[in-house]
């Protein structure tokens, strides 16, 4: 059968799945929906934070990331599995014990202060939303190519589904949603992983395939492919820092990424839908267990997939191109234009400054934009200077869009049709799971702790429920636009929101559980100078143009900054105003304390 019919037969069974657990799983209390009852046993909920976790930058981009960078691409696995560790030894536990059902519940009940819970509101959708961004863009990517629709409707039928699921059964359809998507998810990257790797090394086991030699050569799969890169004037595949990916920028976006992470409302919240502190700990421990079979698979897809695409595309004429080259050039993700010799060449080399990176040549420049915003790369061949066509360089990061690697790869390695669309479903479990989450939070910020909490504190459990169900609504009509008009790559939105949290939520959380002394106005005013910064940091350099003024970190570090800039602001002004009241040193006190005391 051809890759579609199978992708239908995939993504088919597991919407069918993924409905009839939430028809199942519906509510009618508002426990159910928020906190999914707070029954969830620890390993399920184990498993459903993995899927929650593993969003599509995980599954499709972070791999790509990798074998874009080489060696820094680490950053992104080393950031987000860190920043885990963090969330789940340093506060998950302290906000399961106070028992509320979100991060600005948290907040606004800690800090006293309506002030400080809708500041806590307009965070976490504006986070939820920039991350939402990113795990649409990777549904209508797949639809895109193994659907063979436009992206457009690839998104409008995940938001759908989406929608579907969440409104139904609340965080309790969500969470037993999410356990069926982890193992859909899980298989999908695994299955082509183990293939490639018996394929190239003749080992069964990834890790062990990445460090071991390419059958019939005799010669070690990083030694050759770091062979490759020299012969073609890339960096080494193994050299630690590349392009503007210098000491500075790796070690602050990685601890963006693992500030961010423990500042995740949609993360923090599966802590608050098991039975007690105890389960919330072995959950955190199932988590992370289910996590890495993900993570510590993900360098070896990245280097399998960098050398199958050099050895099987460099050189090559349009006529010898492979098949999964033309069948991704459809999408407008990865294209091919000739210089004059006929054959395709991957360049090492300085990107130059934007102004003159695209030459007068075959394209006018409103379809030139077009391809620049959509994070198309063009392979072309040596610059002859003779036909003047439009040439790319990518300061030694040439390759197709990022975001397709993971799902190209299987294409690359030539495996059977049916793992290619094992993974397609495999990565719209990922973004679908992190998507769902994403949009209860949203749901539950503006029901929960705006409508209940301040506008109509007598409301029905009906009413509650209607205005979550109706938040909902709305939230996924804008994530569908947002789908359609990403600011960047998956995980470069992603790790804008990572940083965001990580200059709103962390400082603020942290010190509301380990500080009696501070305050409400200065924690407000920490959130808004953390949060007021980087994103307008991240704004300016995205649409603005604006350089890396800050010691040359770029937007996808400024999040530590914006974390720093908040700590400062919060501990600088607590000295010049009151302490909390005596019942919030207590409270702060009681949550600190083993559940016996």
């Amino acid at each position: 059968m051809s890759v579609q019919t199978w992708t239908f037969i995939f993504v088919g069974a597991s919407f069918a799945l993924y409905l009839g657990i939430a028809w199942r799983s519906r509510v009618s209390d508002t426990k159910g929906f928020y906190v999914a009852g707070q029954g969830i046993p620890a390993m399920a909920n184990g498993m459903a934070t993995a899927a929650d976790w593993m969003s599509a930058a995980s599954f499709i981009s972070m791999a790509g990331l990798i074998s874009t960078l080489g060696y820094a691409g680490g950053m992104y696995l080393m950031g987000w599995t860190g920043g885990y560790v963090l969330l789940a030894l340093l506060l998950a536990p302290y906000l399961r014990k106070f028992g509320h059902y979100t991060v600005p519940d948290f907040i606004g009940y800690r800090y006293r202060s309506d002030t400080a819970r809708i500041v806590a509101v307009v965070c976490a959708v504006f986070i939820s939303f920039t991350y939402v961004a990113g795990q649409m863009r990777g549904v209508g990517i797949v639809f895109s190519r193994f659907l063979e629709v436009d992206v457009s409707v690839g998104v409008y039928i995940g938001v759908a589904i989406v929608f579907v699921y969440a409104t139904l059964g609340g965080m309790k359809g969500i969470t037993w949603t999410q356990v069926a998507q982890y193992w859909v998810l899980i298989t999908a990257f695994l299955t082509p992983a183990i293939a490639i790797s018996l394929q190239l090394t003749g080992t069964p086991i990834p890790q062990i395939g990445l460090g071991s030699e390419l059958l019939g050569q005799g010669t070690m799969l990083l030694e050759k492919l770091n062979q490759i890169h020299a012969d073609l004037g890339f960096a080494s595949y193994t050299e630690p820092f590349v392009g503007s990916w210098n000491k500075l920028n790796v070690f602050c976006v990685t601890l963006a990424l693992m500030a961010g992470t423990a500042g995740l409302p949609h993360v923090i919240v599966r802590f608050y839908t098991v039975k007690n502190v105890a389960a919330a700990r072995w959950s955190a421990f199932w988590a992370l267990l289910f996590i890495s079979f993900l993570y510590l698979t993900a360098p070896a897809i990245g280097a399998f997939a960098r050398y199958t695409m050099l050895d099987g595309l460099s050189g090559k004429t349009e006529a010898e191109l492979p098949g999964w080259f033309h069948n991704w050039e459809q999408t407008g993700m990865i294209l091919w234009m000739d210089d004059g010799d006929g054959r395709l060449t991957y360049t090492g080399g300085d990107r130059e400054s934007e102004n003159e990176l695209f030459r007068s040549g075959s394209l006018g420049a409103e379809q030139v934009e077009t391809i620049r915003r959509e994070h198309a790369l063009w392979l072309v061949g040596e610059p002859s200077g003779k036909d003047g066509r439009v040439v790319l360089r990518q300061a030694g990061l040439s390759g197709p869009d990022r975001d397709i690697i993971v799902l190209a790869t299987p294409e690359m390695a030539g495996l059977a049709n049916w793992i290619i669309a094992l993974v397609a479903a495999g990565a719209l479990a990922a973004a679908l799971s992190t998507a769902s989450g994403l949009l209860l939070v949203i749901s539950s910020s503006v029901a929960h702790d705006l409508y209940f909490r301040m506008i109509n504190p007598q409301a029905t459990e009906a009413q509650r429920l209607l205005v979550g169900r109706g938040v909902i609504g709305l939230a996924v009509i804008v994530a569908g636009i947002l789908g359609i008009y990403p600011p960047g790559f998956v995980s470069q939105v992603v790790a804008f929101a990572f940083g965001l949290a990580a200059a709103s939520f962390f400082p603020a959380i942290v010190l509301g559980i380990f500080s009696r002394r501070v305050g409400t106005i200065p924690a407000v005013s920490g959130m808004i100078a953390g949060i007021g910064f980087t994103a307008t940091y991240i704004l300016g350099s995205i649409y603005g143009g604006w350089p890396n003024w800050v010691f040359g970190i770029g937007p996808q570090g400024i999040g530590v900054v914006g974390m720093i800039l908040n700590f400062a602001v919060t501990l600088g002004l607590t000295p010049f105003f009151p302490e909390p009241d005596e019942s919030v040193q207590k409270l702060i006190m009681s949550i600190r304390e083993p559940e016996e005391v």
